[in-house]
């Protein structure tokens, strides 16, 4: 859709990334450890003092409840990797055999099915009840058998923004506990939560995360998205598995970046706690911009992202749709339905009609594509 709205010369609401730039301080950082020379390889698990600020930052968002014991030790159990989807990567090898049955919720994003699938596992894909797009736990129950290995969540949920609940976490502990599984949780939007509305980190449960692989992002955090940097939190036993892989999938991660990031957590440790009102202001322009407009808008409690019902505007499905609205209307946006697995896809089809935006972006373009959307 990037490449439509391009060819279009379309507003893009598109694909997930921000239009602004990376915050001042970062770049003075990355640039100064470029120009000191700062350029060779790091440690494979991560610059320590970027493990050590990781903890410190995990600690105030998520740990200050638990014991000392409890918390998270940046260098045993955080690794530092390029970006989210190596992470993803890894952690689906270190956990997922031949055979193996992983469960996955649809909508999903696209790199979990191709990772399990390389491993030799097989996804279950679960449908999320719509249009709450939340997990339904007795079907994750009645679909968990002898060979499942892992539940993957994602929360904040791309591409939905929905997120989990105090109840969702209990619910998944119980499984885990239960039935002796694992859990690969994809917090890559942590901080990107509305309304008062608290992240449940698996980070926050200790017995959950002792079976527990989390992936978090920078790019997300910091508007770098093309920096590839990003984590995997993990108790230590199954950070020693992760480490194995990660050291021949790339063995280390961008060092000036992770020295500049280091140092940004350290000084600025106020960016990550006003994320979330900062993401929350350009959600409302856009929301409050589409009010008249003829579209249903679906609630965005985290991510940035907005799901928009287009049900009273057009019968085409929902890729149609897009490259409709990009080509003759100049608004790009994403369809929904390919975040489905084929089976589940043509049922979703048939029942809904949502496309999603991106609202990372500055409030005059969010304003440019709403009044054309407004039109429709």
């Amino acid at each position: 859709m990037s490449i439509m709205a391009n060819q279009h010369q379309a507003i893009n609401l598109s694909q997930g990334f921000p239009e602004f730039d990376t915050p001042a301080f970062l770049k003075d950082k990355i640039n100064q450890a470029i120009s000191a020379g700062q350029n060779q390889y790091s440690p494979s698990n991560g610059l320590p003092e970027l493990l050590t600020q990781i903890a410190k930052m995990v600690h105030r968002q998520y740990q200050t409840h638990l014991a000392v014991e409890q918390q998270l030790d940046g260098l045993n159990n955080v690794t530092i990797t390029s970006g989210a989807t190596e992470a993803l990567w890894v952690a689906i090898q270190t956990l997922v055999r031949k055979d193996d049955e992983v469960i996955i919720f649809d909508p999903a994003y696209d790199s979990y099915a191709p990772a399990v699938e390389l491993a030799g596992g097989i996804c279950r894909h679960i449908a999320l009840d719509v249009p709450s797009y939340g997990i339904n736990w007795s079907l994750v129950e009645q679909t968990i058998n002898a060979n499942t290995r892992a539940i993957i969540i994602n929360s904040p949920h791309n591409p939905t923004g929905s997120i989990l609940s105090q109840s969702d976490l209990s619910a998944l502990q119980a499984l885990i506990e239960k039935y002796n599984l694992y859990v690969i949780s994809d917090e890559v939007y942590e901080h990107i939560t509305f309304d008062d509305l608290r992240h449940e980190s698996v980070l926050r449960y200790p017995e959950l995360f002792k079976r527990a692989l989390v992936v978090s992002s920078f790019g997300k955090t910091f508007h770098c998205t093309g920096w590839k940097m990003g984590y995997c939190a993990a108790p230590k036993e199954l950070t020693s598995e992760f480490r194995k892989i990660h050291q021949y999938v790339t063995f280390s991660a961008f060092t000036p970046a992770q020295i500049s990031i280091a140092q940004m957590l350290k000084e600025q440790p106020l960016h990550v706690t006003s994320l979330a009102s900062f993401y929350q202001q350009k959600r409302d322009v856009l929301i409050n911009a589409l009010k008249d407009s003829r579209f249903t808008i679906l609630p965005s409690k985290g991510t940035y992202f907005l799901l928009l019902d287009y049900s009273a505007i057009s019968k085409l499905n929902d890729r149609q749709f897009c490259h409709w609205l990009a080509k003759e209307k100049g608004v790009a946006a994403i369809p929904l339905s390919p975040f489905y697995q084929a089976k589940q896809r043509l049922n979703y089809l048939q029942n809904n009609k949502v496309i999603r935006l991106c609202f990372a972006k500055n409030d005059d373009t969010l304003l440019k594509a709403a009044e054309i959307l407004c039109q429709l």
